[in-house]
């Protein structure tokens, strides 16, 4: 309980915030709107019009603040919209239906796997080769690091085209660039691993004649598993985002970016805000999964989770 409290003091503020900002936001579309709807006088005289501007209207016709919360196309839509389009999105649609937010987050889930997977394979066998491999570590890791200085959003078109040019479409772009974000994390992690036990050890090994296979296996990968599944929660959260970003100059017809570009396009803010969460639910749902089959494991392993 103690652990949690913080966390949902956070997300209460937050949401507080969130709750008290959309009156701000949304203040002037609701007086707009309340004039045509001849709600409220519309002031014709100038120092009718500074009195009745902005918050003073607002504020003068208190009926108005609930209706901020309430508009169809707001700024800032508040809470209790973004949660009806979640349920509606989620539960209420078929799962197979263009609107349903499933079926969105299954065609980003896909590319955010395979990039993982992708990234995750290539991280381990660099941080494999920069720890035994001297000129590895001399030249691949600055230019590991070199690579993180590139913008995604700039990234990703060009990858996008120049896989096209060749005849790779769908899935397989997205997964690139999914990969592309998620390997660092796992090649800084597992170096950082695989380097992690003492002189002592490394020499007791020598001292047994072991060979440099057997003081990975048997050595420097087991010391390394907490930090990969460190590595892992992180490159996992990193592929979802790349794969949304891929959709987005794309003109993708079906994932969360495409949810997002929709609701940007046609003046929908809440279908994507709805698309947002359901991404951040998701990111929070793979790393919780990591973080029980890191428990597992660590168990399995005599070791205790951090």
């Amino acid at each position: 309980m103690k652990s949690v409290l913080p966390i949902l003091t956070i997300v209460a503020a937050i949401f507080l915030f969130w709750i008290v900002s959309v009156v701000p936001m949304n203040m002037h579309l609701t007086a707009d709107q309340a004039q045509r709807d001849g709600l409220v006088v519309s002031p014709e005289t100038p120092v009718e019009r500074q009195a009745y501007s902005g918050i003073g209207l607002t504020l003068m016709n208190t009926g108005l603040i609930g209706r901020t919360y309430l508009l169809e196309r707001p700024r800032l839509p508040s809470p209790h919209q973004v949660g009806f389009e979640l349920w509606d999105t989620v539960f209420d649609k078929k799962i197979t239906s263009r609107r349903s937010l499933v079926y969105h987050g299954w065609v980003t889930l896909s590319a955010t796997l395979l990039g993982f997977a992708i990234g995750t394979t290539l991280g381990i066998l660099l941080a494999v080769g920069i720890v035994y491999n001297k000129a590895m570590d001399m030249s691949v890791m600055p230019w590991a690091i070199a690579s993180q200085t590139i913008p995604i959003l700039a990234l990703a078109p060009m990858i996008i085209v120049m896989l096209g040019a060749i005849g790779i479409q769908g899935l397989l772009p997205k997964a690139v660039i999914s990969a592309y974000l998620s390997f660092f994390p796992v090649v800084v992690g597992m170096v950082k691993g695989l380097r992690s036990p003492d002189g002592m050890q490394l020499d007791l090994l020598r001292t047994y004649s072991a060979s440099p296979a057997q003081g990975l296996w048997k050595l420097r990968l087991p010391a390394s598993v907490p930090y990969l599944f460190a590595s892992l929660k992180i490159g996992i959260s990193a592929s979802l985002v790349g794969a949304i970003v891929a959709e987005l100059p794309t003109g993708a017809r079906a994932g969360f970016g495409a949810r997002m570009l929709v609701g940007d396009q046609y003046g929908q803010p809440m279908v994507t805000w709805a698309a947002l969460f359901a991404a951040a639910i998701t990111a929070a749902a793979l790393v919780g999964l990591f973080s029980l089959i890191e428990r597992w494991t660590l168990r399995r392993m005599g070791m205790q989770a951090a």
